[in-house]
């Protein structure tokens, strides 16, 4: 059965708005980003990013249905994400999504945000189904997951410590690159001499599949201290920098599909958009013969679309729902 389903994402700092159709894909999506508002912060200030949303959500809303050529009327769901994030922010957009799809009598979809990445992958021109195993890296998450199926999640890894977009945007604090720092030092490292400095790869000696990259981020800083009398010396560490983190994904990722016998895997999150690390899958992909599939560079970092089509993939299972606000600023997603 076709459902149309209009998707919120408020859970950090972009408000994204989109909506699916079952059998037309993706109709429309919109994403305002905040990062001029927190730039001057040199990170995400919560109570900034609650207001951002709050004046933005509904005309983003209008903006997109008109784009997509929709009345409300036409809407058979409002997804929203539930969580994890900042609470404030994620407020917001419950409270507009249940708000919303109580007015129109529709289902109300909490969407959990990283699920919404997962199956990012999905909206790709490549269709992909279960089973297959996820690298999900983002500013706020690292982790390995096994999916036999939509909705049943085993987490095989995840990060000790920082997660990988964090330490992306601390390193490039440090080297005075400013936020957001995953952009910035992947252009930054495309310069430097990979030659020059040799990083650790935290935890690839040893077994398992578990992350920590507070370390690695630590030997960057003492680096840095250690030729602070070269000006020059920037580029070079953001490639040592980069060209470890690469290392380390592809290091467990390689265990991930020998541990599992999985053929194929999605890579999704903020991070997925780094080009060093898509180069680096790729090589171990053709390696060992296996699919590594991202999604659309557009959808990688948080947007509504990867939210409404979680929804549309969860609302069979939707029942009626009252209208309390739950939200959750942390939810492992194997608790799913």
């Amino acid at each position: 059965m076709n459902h149309t389903v209009l998707g919120i994402e408020t859970s950090c700092d972009e408000t994204g708005i989109a909506v699916y159709d079952g059998e037309r894909g993706l109709l429309a999506h919109q994403v305002y980003s905040q990062i001029d508002t927190h730039k001057a912060f040199g990170g995400v200030v919560p109570e900034l990013a609650s207001r951002d949303h709050s004046s933005k959500i509904v005309p983003l809303v209008a903006q997109t249905m008109e784009e997509a050529g929709l009345d409300f009327s036409a809407l058979d769901g409002v997804a929203y994400t539930a969580g994890p994030g900042l609470v404030g922010a994620l407020l917001i957009g419950a409270c507009f999504g249940r708000s919303l799809a109580f007015a129109l009598d529709v289902p109300a979809i909490g969407v959990h945000h990283m699920e919404g990445h997962l199956l990012a992958p999905m909206l790709g021109e490549e269709q992909i189904e279960p089973p297959f195993i996820a690298l999900l890296v983002s500013g706020g998450h690292t982790m390995l997951i096994n999916v036999p199926q939509i909705g049943d999640y085993e987490l095989l890894g995840e990060s000790l410590d920082d997660a990988a977009g964090e330490a992306f945007d601390k390193t490039a604090k440090l080297l005075g690159l400013g936020y957001p720092g995953g952009p910035a030092i992947q252009r930054f490292a495309e310069t430097g001499n990979p030659a020059r400095f040799k990083f650790p790869r935290p935890m690839t000696d040893r077994p398992g599949l578990d992350f920590s990259f507070s370390g690695l981020k630590t030997f960057a800083l003492n680096t840095a201290n250690e030729h602070a009398d070269d000006p020059e010396v920037g580029p070079d560490i953001a490639r040592a920098f980069v060209d470890a983190v690469v290392d380390t994904f592809v290091i467990k990722c390689r265990r991930a599909f020998k541990q599992t016998g999985a053929k194929t895997m999605v890579v999704a999150g903020g991070v997925s958009a780094n080009t060093q690390l898509r180069a680096g899958l790729k090589a171990l992909s053709e390696e060992l013969g296996v699919t590594i599939q991202f999604p659309p560079l557009s959808l990688c970092t948080d947007n509504g679309a990867m939210i409404a089509y979680a929804g549309y993939r969860r609302l069979a299972k939707a029942g009626s729902q009252d209208l309390s606000l739950p939200v959750r600023p942390r939810w492992p997603l194997s608790t799913l």
